[in-house]
C-alpha cells in the first residue's frame, strides 16, 4: 500500500529546477521508494551493493560512464568521492534539470558534500518518518495515542500486520551496526545503546550533558560526540531556544527530541497506547510527537520560519516560530480539552514580547476540533496546525 506524502509536490519541483536533488534522512523513512515513485524514468544504482559503491568511490569516471544520467544513487554517502565527478558532469549539461537523485541516511555528511561539491547545483531535502496527517489518511481507524506509540516509519503502516516491537527491535540493531560503526569508532556497542535509551527517557526536556554522560558511564566529551552522530544520522533534533539581547535570563541550553515518538516508545518500553495514560512519561511524548509534527510542517510548506522553544525563569513556551521579527507560540498539552490554564503559558511569553510581535498562540493537543481558549490562543489538534504551523 503506497501512502501518500505531503513533501511529494516540492520533490518533483525541486527535480524540475535544479541538476540535482538529494534526498536525506534517517534510515526507513522512505526515501527509496518514494525517489522510485516519482522518478520512474531514471535508472536506480544502490550503493548498498559493495560492488557498486566499490566502483562508485575507487572509479568515478568509470561508474558514471556505465550510469548515465538521468540517475538515482540510493545510499550515495557510501561514494563521497562520487560528487566530484558529478560536477563534472552537471556542468557539462547546466541547462539540464533533474540529472540526477541521491539519497543517504547521514544528513551531515550529504550536507557538507553537496554544499561542498555542488553548490548552486543541488537543493537538499530532509525526508521524516509520516506525520500524523499522513499516516491518519491511509487508516482512518489510527487514533493519534495509536500513532504516538507505533511511529511514522512508513513500513509499520503500509503493513499493519507487522509487530512494532520486532520492527524497532530489528531497526536499532542495524542502526547500531551500520550508522553508528561508520559514523563512529565505538568500542562497545551496548554502551552506545544505552545511551540512546537515556536520550529517549529525556526526549521533550532540556539537554544537560553532564548528567547525561553520568548516567550512562562515559565522559563528556563522549556524549557531545555520541550526540552528533545522532544528529548526523536523522535520530534526533537539537532545538535551540530563542535568545533575547535585552532578556539576560533565558536559557541557552536546547532541548532534545527524538525524531519520532514510535522509537522513542519502544526505547522506554513503552509499546501499548493503553499504557499512555498512566505513564508519567506521556506528556514528554506527546511533545516529542508534537516537535516531529512542526518540522514536517515547516519543511512541506517551505514557510521560511525558524523554530525554537522560549524558557526564562518564570515563563515558558514550549515552541516558537520567528520570521522577520513576528512570533507565533506554541505549546504542547497531553490532554483532550485544554483550558485557560492551560493557555497562560503562552499568555505570559506574548506579554514578554515586543509590541505587535506576537501573532498566534496555539496548543496542540488530543482535542477532535479546534476551539478558541482566550482570545489569543485556539486549541487544535496534531493533525490540522494553522499556518505557518
Amino acid at each position: 500500500m503506497w501512502i501518500e506524502r505531503h513533501i511529494e509536490a516540492y520533490l518533483a519541483q525541486s527535480a524540475a529546477q535544479r541538476p540535482v536533488l538529494v534526498l536525506t534522512g534517517a534510515r526507513q523513512t522512505g526515501k527509496t521508494s518514494l525517489v522510485e515513485r516519482l522518478f520512474p524514468n531514471h535508472e536506480l544504482v544502490s550503493l548498498d551493493l559493495p560492488s557498486e559503491a566499490e566502483q562508485a568511490e575507487g572509479d568515478p569516471a568509470a561508474f558514471l560512464r556505465r550510469h548515465p544520467p538521468p540517475l538515482v544513487v540510493d545510499e550515495v554517502q557510501y561514494a563521497p568521492k562520487l560528487f566530484r565527478h558529478l560536477k563534472h558532469v552537471v556542468d557539462q549539461q547546466r541547462d539540464r534539470a533533474g540529472l540526477f537523485v541521491l539519497t543517504g541516511s547521514q544528513k551531515l555528511q550529504l550536507m557538507h558534500a553537496a554544499s561542498d561539491s555542488l553548490a548552486g547545483r543541488a537543493n537538499v531535502v530532509e525526508l521524516e518518518t509520516l506525520s500524523w496527517a499522513e499516516a491518519s489518511a491511509a487508516d482512518a481507524s489510527l487514533t493519534v495515542e495509536q500513532f504516538l506509540v507505533r511511529g511514522g516509519f512508513p513500513e509499520l503502516h503500509a503493513r499493519p500486520e507487522l509487530d512494532a516491537s520486532s520492527f524497532y527491535r530489528s531497526y536499532v540493531a542495524t542502526y547500531l551496526e551500520r550508522d553508528v560503526r561508520q559514523l563512529l569508532n565505538v568500542a562497545n556497542l551496548r554502551d552506545y545503546e544505552r545511551f540512546l535509551r537515556a536520550c529517549a527517557l529525556r526526549s521533550g526536556n532540556l539537554l544537560n550533558q553532564a548528567n547525561l554522560a553520568r548516567d550512562v558511564g562515559v565522559a563528556g566529551s563522549t556524549v557531545a560526540a555520541w550526540l552528533g552522530v545522532l544528529q548526523a544520522s536523522g535520530q534526533i533534533t537539537l532545538l535551540e531556544p530563542w535568545h533575547s539581547n535585552r532578556t539576560k535570563s533565558l536559557v541557552k541550553a536546547p532541548k532534545l527530541y527524538l525524531n519520532d515518538s514510535g522509537l522513542c516508545s519502544f526505547l522506554i518500553s513503552l509499546d501499548d497506547a493503553r499504557e499512555l495514560d498512566a505513564s508519567p512519561l506521556a506528556g514528554a511524548l506527546w511533545e516529542t510527537l508534537v516537535c516531529g509534527e512542526l518540522r514536517r510542517s515547516q519543511l512541506n510548506r517551505r514557510g521560511g520560519w525558524n523554530l525554537h522553544f522560549w524558557r526564562d525563569r518564570v515563563r515558558e513556551a514550549d515552541f516558537l516560530l520567528h520570521r522577520a521579527g513576528r512570533f507565533d507560540l506554541a505549546d504542547a498539552k497531553w490532554t483532550q480539552h485544554p483550558d485557560k490554564k492551560d493557555a497562560g503559558g503562552l499568555q505570559r511569553v506574548m506579554e514578554e514580547l515586543p509590541a505587535g510581535a506576537a501573532g498566534s498562540g496555539i496548543v496542540i493537543c488530543r482535542t477532535p476540533n479546534p476551539y478558541p481558549i482566550t482570545s489569543r490562543v485556539t486549541a487544535v489538534s496534531a493533525g490540522t496546525l494553522p499556518p505557518p504551523w
